[in-house]
């Protein structure tokens, strides 16, 4: 059913949210579940960010809200919604208000921010006034249709506006310049009257899109309101344009009314009083003359805003004796549910987490490592080491082991492009992939056969040493079990040409650790396996295992169980995956620099079967 002229909002109406302000917005669909609307009044959101979908709360029930790039796009989407809030900042509500009045669908707008240039205002007000829409404010909180609709905050927490009778409609219409000052009488009126039926706060600027007379005539022509209210302020002209509308008869209801800042004359100059129209040029923008001529024209003016409340509740009861109120049955109030965080604030939940982490945490003033200020990290010169000994061993490891850790890292960074890890992130990178892509796909490589060796070469050598058996027992075990030795074997380095890193990481070992007894063990398995081959060396994923095992167990830190288990658990294939990650992307950078185009293999590099 089609809404009168007079009509801003019903149970039925929704809005398109200009800005992605979340706390309005669920405020918003609070107001419609206690009101017990049927549908949400948030028919979707604009963000120039982009596009995507909100999700919310309407009473116990997740929903998702639309997220549109433009205004134009949000109306289009959704005809139905005939309000635009618009949240937009002084900067930019002039052009996205602009946009809405071009929107055929959209007969409200409210303008929620302050500081919008007087000249823009007044272009809005006038493209409102002929395209025959509505602008409430600059500078308004909104508007609430009690029961219906609210704009944005208005009306203040649920609590309020249960008690002020905002969930569900009364019979005074109520118009007002402050948004404070309007939810400040919505509880008065309710205190006096049955509450009322519609309330506008048109906002403080000195040109605003409608005027308190605009909303009085509206209420004149609405049936459901009985009597109307208007609070006015010192500055302008707005309300003699009431008193004209109320001495030539287009103003016929009961209009309860006052002009604040009748305190303005005990002051020697003339001055603001917050609103950016709040002031008095001349003798007649006074309060008191606006008051006085207001009473001279018929409507019901206090002595003062004390007795504001008296007179309202007066002319109500005098509309009540004549038989022109009906009683008003109280709805009851469906309870809102109580947000997780606020009952969890207030301790009245508590709720499993769904994760558990026990290296860092971030949710003091400042990051932890192992509940080690990060700061602490950095004064005490702990290094990348120590770091990485906290996050990963949960432990501060003694410096000789933090600095093998560096070691290793370093040793192991990179082994040149012909390696399978370099070699694919190489070639991930000339086919044009990002860095992170690039990276990755060296990464995935890393396995048994390349760089996954550490982790095995620990396991497997610590389980022969750990089990008494002699190296030739084990070279012969591994054999009959058809399982290659991890860690042992180089396709160029031999006996007679070391690798140099396995040479650094064994000179290291001896010189730092407490012992070398799994070292040991490794190196005579060495020379069973090169009695055979030259080539069937101590490699150095063998020997970065075989040293960390060592490492671990002469630091004093950790239980034999607790060794085990980092093994298992495939700690030290990370030493070669966090090392590589550094090479693997030097390559990749490398060949972004060079811009290289696409790579090709040749034919003669495949073998066709």
């Amino acid at each position: 059913m089609t809404r009168p002229d007079y009509e801003l909002f019903d149970r039925n109406t929704t809005a398109v949210i200009n800005g992605y302000h979340r706390r309005p917005i669920q405020r918003m669909l609070d107001f419609d579940y206690i009101c017990q609307r049927q549908k949400p009044s948030v028919a979707s959101i604009v963000n120039p960010a982009g596009a995507g979908l909100h999700k919310a709360f309407f009473g116990t029930e997740e929903i998702l809200i639309p997220i549109y790039g433009s205004v134009a796009e949000a109306a289009s989407e959704h005809p139905e919604a005939d309000v635009m809030i618009n949240f937009a900042s002084s900067r930019s509500a002039f052009p996205s208000t602009m946009e809405a009045l071009d929107q055929p669908t959209v007969r409200t707008i409210a303008v929620i921010a302050e500081g919008v240039p007087e000249r823009k205002a007044r272009i809005m007000a006038a493209v409102a006034r002929e395209r025959e829409k509505t602008i409430i404010g600059p500078a308004t909180v909104g508007g609430i249709a009690p029961g219906c609709f609210r704009v944005g905050n208005t009306g203040g927490t649920i609590e309020n506006i249960v008690s002020a009778k905002l969930n569900r409609r009364g019979t005074v219409g109520f118009v007002a310049k402050s948004g404070g000052m309007s939810n400040e009488s919505f509880n008065s009126i309710a205190r006096h009257t049955n509450g009322i039926y519609e309330g506008i706060p048109i906002g403080g600027d000195a040109y605003p899109g409608s005027t308190l007379l605009d909303h009085l005539l509206r209420f004149e022509a609405n049936p459901e309101i009985k009597m109307m209210v208007c609070l006015g302020e010192i500055g302008g002209s707005d309300e003699y344009r009431i008193v004209e509308a109320l001495e030539d008869g287009r103003i016929t209801k009961p209009l309860v009314a006052w002009a604040m800042g009748t305190c303005a004359k005990e002051f020697p100059t003339n001055l603001q009083f917050g609103h950016a129209g709040a002031k008095a040029s001349t003798e007649k923008e006074t309060a008191d003359a606006k008051n006085a001529a207001l009473r001279q024209a018929g409507a019901v003016v206090p002595d003062s805003y004390d007795d504001f409340g008296d007179r309202i509740r007066e002319t109500f009861k005098s509309l009540e004796a004549a038989g022109e109120i009906e009683p008003i049955v109280e709805p009851e109030v469906p309870e809102l549910p109580m947000d997780y965080e606020v009952a969890k604030r207030q301790g009245m939940v508590r709720k499993s987490t769904h994760f558990i982490c026990t290296i860092s945490d971030d949710r003091g003033e400042e990051p932890t490592y192992n509940q080690i200020p990060i700061s602490q990290v950095l004064e005490r010169d702990m290094g990348i080491g120590g770091v990485i000994s906290l996050l990963w061993f949960k432990k501060e490891l003694p410096d000789y082991a933090r600095e093998f850790i560096e070691m290793c890292l370093q040793i192991v960074a990179d082994h040149g492009p012909a390696v399978s890890g370099a070699h694919n992130a190489i070639i991930a990178a000339r086919a044009g992939k990002d860095l992170i892509s690039s990276l990755v796909s060296g990464l995935l490589t890393i396995g048994p056969r390349f760089g996954g060796a550490i982790n095995d070469a620990a396991h497997y050598f610590k389980q022969a040493f750990d089990a008494g058996q002699k190296p030739r027992e084990f070279v012969a075990d591994m054999k009959a079990k058809g399982i290659y030795i991890p860690g042992i074997g180089h396709r160029v380095r031999s006996v007679g040409n070391p690798d140099v890193r396995v040479t650094l990481l064994k000179e290291y070992a001896r010189e730092h650790f407490p012992s070398n007894d799994l070292l040991d063990f490794a190196l005579e398995v060495e020379k069973v396996t090169t009695a055979k081959k030259g080539n069937l060396i101590l490699n150095v994923d063998g020997c970065i295992g075989v040293c960390f095992v060592d490492m671990l167990r002469g630091s004093g830190c950790f239980t034999e169980e607790a060794v085990q288990e980092i093994i298992d658990l495939g700690y030290l294939n990370a030493i070669f995956v966090l090392g590589r990650s550094i090479g693997f992307m030097g390559h990749v950078l490398d060949q972004k620099r060079l811009k290289q185009p696409l790579y090709r293999h040749p034919w003669d590099d495949i073998s066709y079967l």
